[in-house]
């Protein structure tokens, strides 16, 4: 069941008595969604304008493709890439909250102190850069903690979970271990996003989904990253532009599996989907 959170952004306590829509903005030329690709000023502004006009909560910008095999730009095009989307994304609206999805600190760093943004969402979960959890904590922002294993390039090599008792049982250690560090240095708004389709298999993938509410047990809101991904496309034989209604489908299962954040392309389904679970279940909101 869904519990209301509240987020220290930019100081600000923002309050969320629903479940959330974070929606995606990408400042690159190859991420697998064609549709989420904005490479100009014009097309970012456009793209935030439909997006929140389509019932967006916060905005997610990238600007480093980490798709299965994908290479890692440098951190200065990465940086300037996230220069560009996040001043063009304050230029459309100052107070929406907005991420930024990198799993550099330098970067996350300067997104934050100088381009706009005030949520950190590293998709490595801290494992990439060992600086993260300290830039993290001196900032004083909200953290998207997204599990993963290696890198963009290995990852998919990387799904064998055997030895730790199978990928819920890795997944729950994992943030066990990682919220007891954050927490100890003092970081207390942390997002747990079990990673879809990051150094996991399609079978793996869905067990997630079927256990999702298991990572209620820490008490922090639960990020479901499923749109047009892998795990939808191979299941149907279809490709990311064809999965729009299962991505709205996965995005209810989230829901009913205690996701607070749906993160995806398009906002309107997601919107539409947790109006009518509201609508089905009155007390979707435990207060």
């Amino acid at each position: 069941m869904f519990k209301p959170f509240s987020l220290n952004i930019s100081g600000k306590l923002a309050v969320f008595d629903r479940p959330a829509v974070m929606a995606i903005v990408n400042a690159t030329p190859d991420s697998f969604y064609a549709g989420s690709r904005a490479a100009c000023t014009a097309e970012v502004c456009r793209r935030t304008e439909r997006m929140i006009s389509d019932g967006a909560d916060i905005i997610d910008a990238g600007a480093c493709s980490t798709r299965p095999g994908s290479d890692s730009v440098s951190a200065t095009e990465e940086t300037d890439r996230l220069a560009m989307a996040l001043r063009a994304i304050r230029s459309v609206n100052p107070d929406i909250p907005v991420s930024v999805d990198t799993f550099r600190a330098d970067v996350a760093r300067r997104c934050i102190e100088e381009f706009g943004a005030n949520i950190i969402n590293d998709i490595s979960g801290g494992t990439l850069d060992p600086m993260m959890y300290e830039t993290v904590a001196s900032l004083k922002v909200p953290y998207v903690m997204m599990h993963t294993r290696g890198t963009p390039e290995t990852m998919q090599s990387l799904s064998d979970y055997s030895a730790e008792g199978g990928v819920m049982a890795a997944l729950l250690r994992f943030f066990a271990e990682k919220i007891s560090l954050l927490t100890d240095m003092g970081v207390n708004d942390i997002i747990i996003d079990p990673g879809f389709g990051f150094a996991k298999t399609l079978e793996q993938n869905w067990e997630i989904m079927r256990e999702l509410e298991s990572f209620t047990v820490f008490h922090r809101p639960v990020l479901a990253g499923i749109s047009r991904k892998s795990m939808l496309t191979k299941l149907l034989g279809i490709t990311a532009e064809e999965a729009l209604p299962a991505t709205a489908m996965a995005g209810m299962l989230a829901l009913q599996g205690g996701a607070s954040i749906l993160r995806v392309h398009d906002p309107a389904p997601a919107r539409q989907a947790i109006t009518i679970l509201s609508a089905m279940q009155p007390d979707l909101t435990d207060r």
